[in-house]
Formats: structure tokens, C-alpha cells, sequence
């Protein structure tokens, strides 16, 4: 049974007509709980804690966000305003993927962070609707707690993950792999391990393609013990931030492939569900629901081998 961690209760409180589609994520808890109840089993995490972070993230930087402390240029950066609820909300993402990553290692399985894939979150700032690096947060943590030796982050959300290359710049044992659009956000990327800029309006063929290459490339460069996936809705054709042109069914086959190719390779897997800004929020719960009613079905086929 695929483990689904949920921090939807932890509710942001955000302004009307602010951009963020923050009922996505009830949305698909719903439907995971309408649909996909006899093959995944629903669980809060504990939230990530300040030791958690600060292998991630500035030390004075954690504070501030847990303090309420930090500056409107800081706020606006990031798009959030500050409340105790955003940092209950920020630290319970991070700990979601943390406790789905330990899940997929100890089990030699795939788990999920209902939400997660919050990549543009670097050492001592924020950015785009990301405040801590969950996926920074979690690998370093099963690395202390002697779970993995060497990650790999596979980002195919539409946006590069520029917190993500930043933080691990020089983290051998993090290799990460952001497979992008070139014209999006942000305007500055931060080279990673290995980057795949693609030009706007890329459609499912080439896309597939591609990814068939260079996940065989990030696979041997990596040597990785775990994989930390973040399943990005945002290349969807609809999306209203995206760039890309990727079908539904488009996204799933990628999914497909990311899945099988790791089994094939022995790897676990946390996957996150990244961005997602299609202006019909089912579309965006739709696509998220097919990412992990596959890995329920991935699961479901039993544990990888060591």
C-alpha cells in the first residue's frame, strides 16, 4: 500500500484573489481519500525540525522564519505573507517528505508528499512560493541518520530548481537533475549537476525523448541510494505559468518512465508534487491524482531490490 503524507490541515492563510492554487492540495486529499483508498494509506508527518532545516538552510535564516522576523523585500520574494501558520505549514511540508523519503528507503518502496517540491527555497532566502527546500531538508537528514550515503533529485516541475542546485553546489553526495523551461522562472538559473533547458511549446514526443536521456545520464552520474522525484503538474499544455505544451497523458507517461526506470534500478522513491498553475484547479488535482494513483500501482508490485 502506497503511504500518502498530507499537510493540507496546515492551512496558509492567503489574501482573495491571491495566484497560489492552495486548495489543490485539499482537493486531491479529497480525491485520494473518494478514489484511491484501498491502495494508499493516508498520514499527517511531524513537522521537519530546527535541526532538520539548519542542515539545509542559514541557521539565522530558519529563525526568521520561524520568529516572524523577516523583511517585506524577503516576503515578496518568496509571495507569502508571514503568519505562525506559514511556518507550521512550511515546517509540516518538509517533514512530509522527509518522513515519505524514510519510508521509501526503509520499505524499498515509493511513498509521497501530498504536497512538497518546494525547489526555489536556497540557503538563506526563499523565492516563488517556497520557503524551505524540502527536498534539501530530507535527503540531508536520511544522510545523518545513516539511511542513504548519495541522492538524486529528479525536478521535472516546469521551473528550474535553483534553490536546489545552489544549496548543493558543492554537495557531492546530492547530484540533482532539473529538466525545464528555458524562458521561465527564474530569469537567473543556478547551474546544477545537469540542467535540460527546453524551448517553449515542447510537446510530449520530444520531451519523453529527452528525459529517456538524460535520466539514463543522471542515473550513472549520480549512483545514487534514493531518489527524491518531484512530479511537477506545471508542463501541462493549460498551465498559465508553464511555457510547455505536455498532454495529461503526456505527464503520466513521464511519470511512467521516472517509476520504472528507478525500480529497474533498485532505487527508492519520495515523490513531491511540485507546481501547478492551470487556471481550472481540477486539471492541476488531475494530474497530481495520476501521479500517485501510478506509484500506488508501483507499489503495489512490491519492494525494489537492495
Amino acid at each position: 500500500m502506497l503511504r500518502c503524507y498530507t499537510s493540507d490541515h496546515f492551512v496558509l492563510p492567503l489574501p482573495p484573489g491571491h495566484r497560489f492554487p492552495m486548495a489543490k492540495y485539499r482537493l486531491l486529499r479529497e480525491h485520494i481519500e473518494a478514489e484511491l483508498a484501498d491502495r494508499t494509506q493516508l498520514c499527517i508527518a511531524e513537522p521537519a525540525t530546527r535541526a532538520d532545516l539548519v542542515r539545509a538552510h542559514c541557521p539565522d535564516y530558519v529563525d526568521r522564519v520561524l520568529g516572524g522576523t523577516l523583511g517585506d523585500r524577503e516576503l515578496k520574494r518568496i509571495g507569502f505573507p508571514w503568519s505562525p501558520a506559514v511556518a507550521e505549514r512550511t515546517t509540516r511540508v518538509s517533514g512530509a517528505t522527509l518522513a515519505a523519503l524514510e519510508t521509501a528507503i526503509r520499505g524499498r518502496t515509493l511513498a509521497v508528499n501530498l504536497a512538497g517540491g518546494t525547489h526555489h527555497a536556497a540557503y538563506a532566502r526563499g523565492g516563488g512560493y517556497c520557503i524551505f527546500n524540502d527536498a534539501v531538508v530530507a535527503a540531508r537528514a536520511a544522510q545523518a541518520r545513516g539511511l542513504a550515503r548519495r541522492m538524486l533529485v529528479v525536478d521535472l516541475d516546469v521551473h528550474q530548481g535553483d534553490g536546489t542546485a545552489a544549496i548543493c553546489r558543492e554537495d557531492p553526495s546530492i547530484y540533482t537533475y532539473s529538466m525545464h523551461g528555458a524562458r521561465n522562472y527564474p530569469a537567473v538559473k543556478e547551474p546544477g549537476d545537469l540542467d535540460v533547458a527546453l524551448p517553449d511549446g515542447t510537446e510530449d514526443a520530444l520531451y519523453l525523448e529527452l528525459l529517456d536521456r538524460y535520466l539514463d545520464q543522471a542515473l550513472a552520474e549520480a549512483r545514487p541510494d534514493a531518489v527524491i522525484y518531484l512530479a511537477g503538474a506545471d508542463p501541462y499544455e493549460g498551465d498559465a505559468l508553464g511555457y510547455l505544451s505536455l498532454s495529461k497523458t503526456g505527464l503520466r507517461e513521464r511519470d511512467r518512465r521516472v517509476l520504472a526506470r528507478c525500480r529497474a534500478a533498485g532505487l527508492p522513491v519520495a515523490i513531491t508534487m511540485g507546481g501547478g498553475y492551470a487556471p481550472e484547479v481540477r486539471d492541476i488535482v488531475d494530474i497530481h491524482a495520476a501521479t500517485v494513483a501510478l506509484a500506488a500501482e508501483f507499489a503495489a508490485a512490491g519492494s525494489v531490490s537492495p
